[in-house]
């Protein structure tokens, strides 16, 4: 018999969270992003956060929403060009950023996942990204030793979800959902549509459900579009 990983709300799916933890926020821009988990988050006023994501969202939704309130101590993530206040506290100093290579940035979230401490790449050899890592080479060519993330909770969004936890994202909402499902301590699914049991066809499923320890039906999804472009 599946276990059953349905929790009634977000407010009980975020249930542990503290000031000073690790949070992975799937999504890739604005597509794909964990909106309601985000939400409670900053509801929580916990603070000092460290947050893994591929970008830091735009001002006033997505990420944008928690440096609004100062609840991030620091960002790691690849790319960050759409976001006035995050590029404000940076400047100022008030941000600790952390900026890694893309493929660097899913090798880690992949290594954390498949449990592989550590690994050798070389992207961002020669660049600031280089700054105080070991080197080694292989087959004539320099490479930089990356450690696997290690974050307390991630928290990721897709289209369709049962009760046991297994996930299937739409199209290009997979991005980085995947692979942060999969390195997370405690990861938080939070769903379009949630079925029982039996009613998603295996070969379908992205992310088993071993790898989710929670899942819920979200309440409401704005799905912004970051930059809508439309014909003169």
């Amino acid at each position: 018999m599946a276990i059953n990983k349905v929790v009634a709300s977000v407010t009980e799916a975020v249930q542990g969270i503290e000031s000073g933890m690790t949070f992975m926020f799937g999504g890739f821009g604005l597509c794909g992003i964990p909106e309601n988990a985000i939400a409670a988050v900053r509801a929580s006023g916990i603070k000092e956060l460290t947050c893994i994501s591929n970008n830091a969202g735009v001002d006033g939704f997505g990420l944008g929403l928690l440096l609004e309130t100062r609840q991030v101590k620091k960002m790691i993530s690849s790319y960050v060009g759409e976001n006035d206040e995050f590029e404000r506290q940076m400047l100022s100093g008030e941000l600790d950023v952390e900026l890694i290579p893309q493929g660097t940035l899913a090798e880690r979230c992949r290594a954390a996942g498949a449990g592989i401490p550590a690994f050798f790449t070389p992207a961002g050899y020669g660049t600031e990204v280089a700054i105080g890592k070991e080197v080694r080479w292989f087959n004539g060519k320099p490479h930089l030793l990356e450690h696997a993330f290690n974050a307390d909770f991630a928290f990721v969004k897709a289209q369709k979800g049962d009760t046991a936890g297994n996930l299937i994202f739409n199209a290009t909402a997979r991005n980085f959902n995947h692979a942060m499902a999969m390195a997370g301590k405690i990861t938080v699914a939070e769903v379009e549509e949630l079925v029982p049991v039996g009613e998603l066809d295996p070969n379908e499923i992205h992310t088993p459900g071993i790898f989710v320890q929670r899942i819920f039906k979200g309440a409401h999804f704005e799905k912004r579009i970051e930059n809508r472009t439309v014909r003169k």
